[in-house]
C-alpha cells in the first residue's frame, strides 16, 4: 500500500483567548467550559478533520482506545480528513502501529515508537495491579514467571488460555487467572495481527513487543516530554488531568519542573491548568462540528475533571456499568449515543435537537458510513430521545 507520510500537526498559530477572562479566580487568565472545549477539540482534531496519516495521527493522540477492535477505526474516521480502514490495517499488518496494554491498564493502538517507551513509563503501575493477586500468586518467582512467559510467547505467538494452561505446569498451585495477568503486567505483549485489521476476524494471540517490533524497548524514560505530548493533545489540563489520563500518581514535580516553559491558566472552580505556550486556544465562538465517536474514545476519559466535554446533567450517560456506549458530539459537548443496528445508524441524543443540528448529525452519520461502510446500506434513524424532559 502506498500512503503519503505527515508529520504531526504542529500548533495552529491561533492563540485567541476568547473565553479566557482574568478574574478572582486563583492565579492567572479564567478559561471558561466553552473555551477549554474547543481547546480540546482542536488538539484531538475534531474541530476540522486533519490532512494527517494515520500514523501520524495515533503518535499525535497518544494512542487510540482500543478494548475492541472497532474503536480505533472510527476516532480516525472523526478526526482526519481522506482517512481509509485498509490505511490502519496496513500499519498494523506492517508492524507500525500495534495494540498494547499502557495506560490505566487498557489496550491502545500505538505507534512502535511508542509502544517502546509509553509501555516502560507506565510499567511501575502495571506491576502495582499486582498486588490484588497476590493471594493467587503466593509461591510463585515472578521473575521466573516473566522469563517463562517470555520464552513461550517468543518461540510462538500464545492466546491468554495457552499461556496460563502453559504456567500452570510451573506452578500448578497458583491461581491461573492471577497467572495469565502476572505475565500481562511483567511482559510487554502485543496482540498480534489479524487481530485488529478491519473486516477480519482473529482471537488474542500475544507475543511480547520487542519479538513482535524486532528490536528492544527503550529506557524508562523521564516523564517530561510525555507531559509536553499529553498538553499537546489534551491540554490546557490540570496535574490530576494526566494522571487520570496516564494512570500515574506524583507528577506534580514534573509539571513544577517544566513550569518555566509553560503557560498557566484556571478553570472555573480555581483549578490550575497548564499549556504549551503556543497550544492552539480557538475563540469561544469557533464552531464545533457534530462527531460520531467510538466507546471509550479518550477525549471523554482522558481529564479528571470532564466537563469540558461531558455536561454536568449528562455525567455518567456515555456507559452504564462497564459497558461504554459509541457517543454523539454537538456543539462540541457529549449530547447522545449512536448504534448501527442491521442496516441503521440509530442516533439517540439526550435531549431534543434543533432541525438544523439534526440535519448535521445525519450528515456527518452518512460521511461517517460511507468512509467505514462504503458499498453497504444504510439508513440513518433518531431514536428515542434519551432524557427527555427529565
Amino acid at each position: 500500500m502506498t500512503r503519503t507520510r505527515k508529520t504531526a500537526p504542529a500548533a495552529a498559530s491561533s492563540t485567541a483567548r476568547t473565553g479566557a477572562r482574568t478574574g478572582a479566580v486563583g492565579d492567572g487568565p479564567v478559561l471558561d467550559v466553552v473555551a477549554l472545549n474547543r481547546a480540546t477539540l482542536d488538539r484531538q482534531l475534531l474541530l476540522r478533520r486533519a490532512p494527517l496519516a494515520a500514523e501520524a495521527a495515533v503518535g499525535h493522540l497518544l494512542g487510540l482506545q482500543a478494548q475492541n477492535v472497532k474503536p480505533p477505526y472510527y476516532a480516525l474516521a472523526a478526526r482526519l480528513d481522506g482517512f481509509a480502514p485498509g490505511e490502519l490495517s496496513g500499519l498494523m499488518e506492517e508492524r507500525a502501529v500495534v495494540r498494547i496494554v499502557t495506560m490505566r491498564s487498557t489496550i491502545h493502538t500505538h505507534t512502535a515508537a511508542d509502544c517502546l517507551t509509553l509501555r516502560p513509563l507506565v510499567q511501575g503501575a502495571r506491576e502495582r495491579e499486582l498486588t490484588i493477586f497476590r493471594k493467587g500468586l503466593a509461591g510463585v518467582d515472578l521473575d521466573r514467571l516473566a522469563e517463562t512467559a517470555r520464552a513461550l510467547v517468543e518461540e510462538e505467538p500464545r492466546t491468554m488460555k495457552e499461556l496460563r494452561e502453559a504456567l500452570l505446569v510451573e506452578w500448578p498451585d497458583a491461581d491461573p487467572q492471577a497467572l495469565g495477568v502476572a505475565a500481562r503486567c511483567r511482559l510487554p505483549l502485543v496482540q498480534v495481527t489479524p487481530r485488529g485489521l478491519w473486516g477480519r476476524g482473529g482471537q488474542v494471540a500475544l507475543t511480547t513487543a520487542e519479538h513482535w517490533l524486532g528490536r528492544p524497548a527503550e529506557p524508562v524514560p523521564a516523564p517530561d516530554a510525555t507531559v509536553l505530548r499529553y498538553l499537546a493533545a489534551f491540554g490546557p489540563a490540570s496535574v490530576r488531568d494526566m494522571q487520570t489520563w496516564a494512570g500515574l500518581t506524583r507528577l506534580r514535580e514534573v509539571f513544577e519542573r517544566l513550569r518555566p516553559e509553560l503557560v498557566t491558566f484556571r478553570d472555573p472552580n480555581g483549578t490550575e491548568l497548564f499549556d504549551l505556550p503556543d497550544a492552539p486556544r480557538p475563540a469561544a465562538d469557533t464552531p464545533a462540528p457534530p462527531r460520531f465517536l467510538p466507546e471509550f474514545d479518550n477525549l471523554l476519559l482522558s481529564h479528571a475533571d470532564r466537563t469540558r466535554v461531558v455536561p454536568p446533567a449528562y455525567r455518567g450517560r456515555a456507559s452504564q456499568g462497564n459497558v461504554a456506549h459509541r457517543t454523539l458530539l454537538v456543539d462540541g459537548f457529549l449530547a447522545g449515543v449512536w448504534k448501527l443496528d442491521g442496516r441503521e445508524l440509530v442516533v439517540e441524543p439526550f435531549g431534543r435537537l434543533s432541525g438544523a443540528q439534526r440535519e448535521a448529525v445525519a450528515g456527518e452519520g452518512a460521511r461517517m458510513l460511507e468512509v467505514l461502510h462504503a458499498g453497504e446500506s444504510y439508513d440513518i434513524r433518531f431514536g428515542t430521545v434519551l432524557g427527555a424532559g427529565k
